[in-house]
């Protein structure tokens, strides 16, 4: 899976063909079709691996902030740089995933189940300090929604001028104004 993440960075999903993933991982096509029937398996594959990692990583995030209990600065430039990171870590197979992988029932539901995990973080920490307005759960999932959606479009298609700190700063701005009367 390695091997072909690689290549799916490097030369793109249509120019990564199973023979070269297979030579690129030092294994026969043979081995490489008995565990992959083909190059949307591997993507799929590297895409579940994605949201594990997503999840764990979140879930440290999660686990910091209760932790400590911060406050609501705190807490918002925690979740806003943590989801930047992830967005960063590996753009090209982040925008690869995004745009060309598999999503057959099961992983779509498996991505919900992820903002509803990080919303229930955020419903926790608006109802702690008092912010989100009359329904903190319906707010903490929009939010969860829109910086999603903020930052996989700023970060992944930058526009130019715009240096990353800045976009996580803007980001993170636009929730504390939201969320503060």
């Amino acid at each position: 899976m390695e091997a072909a993440a690689q290549l799916f960075e490097r030369d793109g999903y249509a120019r990564a063909t199973t023979n070269r993933i297979a030579e690129r991982a030092g294994v026969s096509i043979g081995s490489l079709y008995q565990y992959f029937p083909n190059k949307d398996a591997l993507l799929y594959a590297i895409g579940e691996q994605h949201v594990r990692h997503l999840q764990a990583e979140l879930a440290h995030v999660a686990g910091e902030l209760r932790r400590y209990l911060p406050p609501l600065p705190a807490c918002v430039h925690a979740l806003v740089q943590a989801l930047a990171d992830l967005h960063l870590a590996r753009p090209r197979m982040h925008r690869l995933l995004y745009d060309q992988a598999p999503r057959p029932a099961e992983a779509a539901a498996q991505l919900r189940e992820v903002q509803r995990d990080i919303a229930a973080e955020v419903e926790f920490h608006l109802r702690r300090l008092g912010v989100g307005g009359p329904d903190p759960d319906l707010t903490a999932i929009l939010l969860v929604q829109g910086v999603e959606a903020q930052l996989h479009g700023a970060l992944l298609d930058p526009q130019p001028g715009h240096p990353i700190e800045e976009v996580i700063r803007t980001v993170e701005a636009l929730c504390l104004k939201a969320l503060t009367p």
